[in-house]
């Protein structure tokens, strides 16, 4: 398992603002009593850049963002079963283009709702316990994985309604995951992460031909050969704690743990020792107040900036690409008090949108267009 090597220290941001950019609060909206868990943007389409989804309870709510900090409400789906509560969704993409959404949650089953026609498209039934997250192939926008409590990670086709491959085994998790992504360039690379305080990057490059033929299969789903992938190629211990979000910058990983930041870091793999490697820890993200976990951090199309709420309610908005880290901005409303579980910066960074414990949606828009 790859530990941290030593040698340079990682750089530390500073809390002080740049000001590089300023945002104020456009709009407000209670969608309801219940928890809301995730909200994410469409970057699957560029007709629908500015339509966003959120899930609570056992609903699934997709609205528009307009100019002025309007906010419209296009549909609502909710699960025929009321103790459902859904915890993560992302956006994906049928063959005719139509987008997808696909939410998962304490049920442990998938559902992939058609925007089109405001129906269920496929239910995916394989998960033993709830699910964590879930995320597309942004290169190939049919093919999702999920995280689950189950201690897997599936890979599915949502065209298809098969369920291609599974990440868990020798080699697996051994406890609940908790986030999961796509390589953006490697399609064959996925980096999860969970409550065994690790984060695993595996490789679907021996399995690829399961994957051309989850597309071109014509018999039940069920009669797919499923794969099992045992092993990852990186093992990585970054984190003391639980690792609940993940997300790749190029060929480095973005990771966050309950201590209050979000580190970037360097996988170095071995070729010849699969597992084996070592961590070069690269940079340093305060985020303070945020220690209990399920808090996911989200970045523009283009990776440029991070924003990650808390708990009590404020937002950190983190410039990426800069060293050492620059803060542009930090957001906070005196109304706004409840954990945010997820934010979802829009296609530039202008918009920023936040989901908080308390059933609120928070919209924050930049004064400045940059």
């Amino acid at each position: 398992m790859a530990k941290t090597t030593l040698g340079c220290e990682p750089v530390v941001g500073t809390l002080t603002p740049s000001k590089k950019r300023e945002y104020r609060v456009t709009n407000r909206l209670q969608e309801g009593k219940r928890p809301l868990y995730a909200v994410a943007f469409n970057f699957i389409d560029a007709r629908y850049y500015n339509v966003f989804a959120t899930v609570g309870g056992n609903r699934v709510t997709v609205y528009q963002c307009l100019e002025g900090g309007v906010i419209a409400v296009l549909q609502s789906y909710v699960d025929e079963d009321k103790d459902e509560s859904f915890y993560t969704l992302s956006w994906a993409c049928n063959i005719d283009g139509m987008p997808f959404l696909v939410a998962g949650g304490i049920n442990g089953i998938i559902r992939v709702i058609d925007t089109g026609t405001e129906k269920i498209h496929k239910s995916f039934v394989g998960h033993g316990d709830s699910i964590n997250e879930v995320r597309t192939q942004p290169l190939k926008p049919s093919l999702v994985v999920s995280a689950s409590k189950d201690e897997s990670v599936r890979l599915w086709n949502v065209r298809t309604g098969i369920c291609v491959l599974i990440f868990a085994g020798a080699g697996g998790h051994r406890n609940e995951v908790l986030s999961v992504d796509f390589h953006p360039s490697d399609i064959y690379r996925i980096a999860s992460c969970g409550m065994d305080n690790t984060v695993k990057i595996w490789s679907m490059k021996e399995f690829w031909t399961y994957v051309e033929k989850s597309f071109t299969w014509t018999d039940l789903p069920s009669k797919f050969p499923t794969k099992y992938v045992q092993f990852p190629v990186f093992i990585a211990s970054v984190h003391s704690n639980y690792v609940d979000c993940n997300r790749w910058l190029g060929d480095f990983i973005l990771s966050k743990s309950v201590d209050n930041e979000i580190v970037l870091w360097e996988p170095k793999t071995k070729e010849q020792s699969p597992g084996e490697g070592a961590v070069d820890i690269l940079q340093k993200y305060p985020v303070p107040e945020c220690d209990i976990w399920f808090i996911k951090f989200s970045c523009d199309f283009h990776y440029n900036a991070a924003a990650i709420g808390n708990r009590e309610g404020k937002i950190f908005v983190w410039e990426l690409q800069s060293s050492p880290p620059v803060l542009i901005a930090r957001l906070s409303h005196m109304q706004c008090r409840s954990p945010i579980r997820q934010t979802a910066m829009s296609f530039d960074g202008s918009t920023i949108l936040s989901c908080c414990e308390d059933g609120t949606i928070w919209r924050w828009d930049s004064t400045v267009t940059p």
